[in-house]
């Protein structure tokens, strides 16, 4: 799978932030490609001398060095670069976008009743960016918690996938993050039923369930070592993608590109409720 030569992580100083630094490392290790972390925050245009506002700019200053400590210390082998952007943090990590192979980001959580809360940059971000963006929350398990004993099978990556349109860029994604951890992919294809069908409606499955196979025969022979399910599903596709990943390593759906500035259903349904790290890719 080609790429830009960085995987990037855009930091805040807050867990959540540090976690997705510290999922974008490993995520690095993976592809053999530099970590790239990125600070961006709104200086202050003068010392003001307050209290309330010089010790949160004098706390955001030190992040940068700080995910740095962390993460040069959890991977001493890892290439790291670090940047410092004074300015609108939306902005600057759209930029980083262009140039990496893929973008990750923290995401807040209320618990599991309320789902995720969403920082307004992370989602103005994963509804821009030039790659794939990751949103990973505090809480998600880190690899060692995650690593599966003898008796432990390798956690799967899930992937929604809409058989309507095409989508290379997101099924390589897919495939190709879930060769590089050798695990399991599980792909999912829901459809929304008629709440009163007709008399001579039929059940669209089977021709579903050909197309579905069909749609992955040419990754399937590209990534012969994933082990890959087929799963259908009847009703809201959001709920079973979040179904679906309950066990998931990662949770993975698409966004197409030009769609404006907001996030579809699908990948608003994912962000929110997904207890996994989600990816949201780009594509045509």
């Amino acid at each position: 799978m080609p790429t830009p030569q960085t995987i990037a992580a855009g930091i805040d100083g807050s867990p959540e932030s540090l976690a997705a630094a510290d999922w974008a490392a490993r995520e690095a290790l993976r592809r053999a490609l530099p970590l790239h972390i990125v600070h961006a925050y709104d200086q202050p245009s003068e010392r003001s001398n307050l209290p309330e506002i010089e010790v949160p700019f004098h706390r955001e200053s030190g992040a940068l060095d700080r995910a740095v400590q962390q993460i040069s210390h959890a991977h001493p082998t890892l290439e790291i670069l670090d940047e410092q952007v004074t300015g609108p943090p939306t902005e600057a990590l759209l930029a980083t976008s262009g140039a990496s192979a893929l973008l990750v980001l923290g995401s807040r959580g209320f618990g599991a009743l309320a789902g995720v809360l969403v920082g307004s940059v992370a989602l103005a971000v994963a509804a821009r960016a030039h790659c794939p963006v990751v949103l990973v929350r505090a809480q998600d398990r880190t690899e060692d918690e995650g690593k599966p004993s003898a008796e432990e099978p390798v956690r799967p990556i899930v992937l929604g996938l809409d058989l309507n349109r095409p989508c290379d860029e997101l099924l390589e994604f897919a495939f190709y993050t879930a060769s590089t951890r050798r695990a399991p992919l599980q792909v999912v294809h829901a459809w929304a039923i008629p709440l009163v069908p007709s008399a001579d409606a039929s059940d669209p499955a089977a021709t579903k369930a050909r197309h579905l196979t069909a749609a992955l025969a040419p990754w399937r022979d590209k990534f012969p070592g994933t082990q890959v399910t087929e799963r259908l599903a009847h009703g809201l596709a959001g709920h079973h993608l979040v179904k679906s990943a309950a066990d998931a390593d990662l949770l993975v759906v698409g966004r197409r590109i030009p769609a404006g500035a907001r996030l579809g259903r699908i990948a608003h349904s994912a962000i929110h409720h997904a207890r996994c790290a989600v990816a949201i890719v780009p594509h045509a």
